[in-house]
């Protein structure tokens, strides 16, 4: 029977970045993802793009796997934020010396880069198209049985399954969750005007319509996008042609980009919140969206996952340091005090930003230009903002400052 510091139960992008992690600092895993590579690898761009902020990239850059992101990325370089249409914009811009607010990336690029890691980082023990069947944990640690027959060890059990953890559930951990009435339509397409680096988050009533700025290509200047619309409406959102989809878009953005052109596959998921009652149990840890999901609004998703990767990796690291193995109880408190507070911060903000540009009527719409306007007119306010989008708020795991533990 193989033993491994840690177990990892799903190999997505945050779990995949965790294996990684670890291994850079001598702590061994195995991670077991029932995903198809063939699949999750495939050639051509699935409509799926994810902003990674500055302090998550310097993450990526210390253990590894930003080298090989090169060029597939584009930086953030301002955050434009409007009530519809209608004059009196808020711009985020950093100084000339700061950082980008963050790199988009399209998916599988992620994907790639984390996959040539996993293979080529010793210590890792990555077993795609594998389940977990049987998991027992106890005080003398964790014992797996997985779906090929074969038998591993651990001394800790990380979930990293996604929103629908099954990990979780066997847990018994609480869940406070409810859904929205919305849906987002996620795809991307060609703009005849450059972006200049900029994303555009312009909200209606019936929901934000982000467009992110991607890597130009071969045709040309190209943005992703995240548009929320009425659940009921999503189905017939998806079934619209390119040109009847690239005529509502335009119709979204006032025509700002120009012609838009080459849409790409899109694709639709249900919009919820949902926010673990705790983040560990016995032996066990949740990172990701196995402990928190949460609107898209603010694109930190992902870099929340990414923050619960750097703060377990350091307590564990130091815990190894004490002599203590990765499942130790005081570790995994240390862990839960860490997160907690950040990620209930973080959620509850998405939600209320949610709900109050979601009202609608002119009188709400002037409520929320005032407060676009008095933001732009507070610099500690505006930084306070800014730093939230790099992923710089509160006590910043050494992996976020871009150093090894």
């Amino acid at each position: 029977m193989k033993h491994a510091d840690v177990l990892i139960l799903g190999g997505g992008l945050v779990g995949a970045t965790l294996a990684v992690a670890l291994a850079r600092h001598g702590l061994s895993a195995i991670t077991v993802d029932p995903a198809d590579p063939a699949v999750t690898l495939a050639a051509g761009f699935d409509g799926r793009a994810s902003a990674v902020a500055s302090a998550s990239h310097r993450m990526l850059d210390a253990i590894g796997v930003a080298q090989r992101l090169a060029g597939q990325g584009c930086a953030i370089r301002q955050i434009r934020v409007s009530d519809g249409l209608e004059p009196g914009a808020l711009d985020f811009i950093p100084d000339a010396d700061d950082d980008a607010l963050g790199t988009m990336y399209e998916n599988r690029a992620l994907r790639r880069a984390l996959a040539d890691a996993l293979a080529e980082t010793e210590g890792v023990d990555f077993r795609p198209l594998t389940r977990a069947v049987q998991v027992a944990r106890g005080p003398a640690g964790v014992r797996a049985t997985l779906s090929d027959g074969s038998e591993v060890a651990a001394s800790l059990l990380v979930a990293a399954e996604g929103r629908n953890s099954p990990t979780r559930e066997t847990a018994g951990i609480a869940v406070a969750r409810w859904r929205y009435d919305h849906a987002a339509i996620i795809g991307a397409f060609h703009h005849q005007q450059p972006h200049e680096q900029i994303a555009f988050e312009i909200f209606y009533p019936s929901g934000p319509f982000a467009l992110l700025p991607l890597v130009d290509d071969h045709i040309g200047h190209r943005s992703a996008i995240v548009w929320t619309v009425q659940a009921k409406h999503a189905a017939a959102m998806l079934k619209l042609g390119d040109r009847a989809f690239l005529a509502e878009a335009t119709d979204r953005m006032g025509g700002f980009l120009g012609e838009l052109s080459h849409a790409s596959p899109r694709a639709s998921y249900p919009l919820g919140f949902h926010h673990a009652a705790t983040i560990t149990a016995e032996r066990l840890a949740l990172i990701g969206d196995a402990a928190h999901g949460i609107h898209p609004i603010a694109g930190q998703g992902l870099n929340l996952g990414f923050r619960d990767v750097a703060a377990l990796v350091e307590v564990l690291v130091e815990g190894r340091r004490l002599g203590l193995e990765a499942g130790d109880a005081q570790l995994l408190a240390r862990y839960e005090r860490w997160r907690s507070l950040d990620t209930a911060l973080v959620a509850g903000a998405t939600d209320t930003l949610t709900r109050l540009f979601g009202i609608p009527g002119r009188t709400a719409s002037a409520v929320r230009r005032f407060g676009i306007s008095a933001v732009n007119a507070i610099p500690p306010l505006k930084d306070r903002f800014m730093a939230e989008a790099r992923g710089e708020s509160g006590a910043l795991p050494r992996l976020l400052q871009g150093a090894l533990v």
